[in-house]
């Protein structure tokens, strides 16, 4: 993986919180899915999952809660 573009990646106003919480939670599920096959995975699964965020293959929701 290249070093991709950090405005790419944070496109729709999405916080960098939400970013790396959201890639590492699918970079977790990337490993247990090949756990479960019992795969070896080639390729670094924070990657994969940048780059499945990059495809547009899953995208970030972020939730506001109005504080009152």
């Amino acid at each position: 993986m290249m070093s991709p573009d950090l405005d790419r990646l944070l496109e729709g106003g999405i916080s960098r919180y939400s970013l790396v919480a959201a890639v590492s939670k699918r970079a977790r599920e990337i490993v247990d899915e090949a756990n479960e096959r019992e795969e070896i995975i080639e390729e670094k699964p924070i990657s994969t999952a940048v780059d499945e965020l990059l495809d547009k293959k899953y995208r970030i929701v972020e939730k506001y809660v109005d504080e009152d």
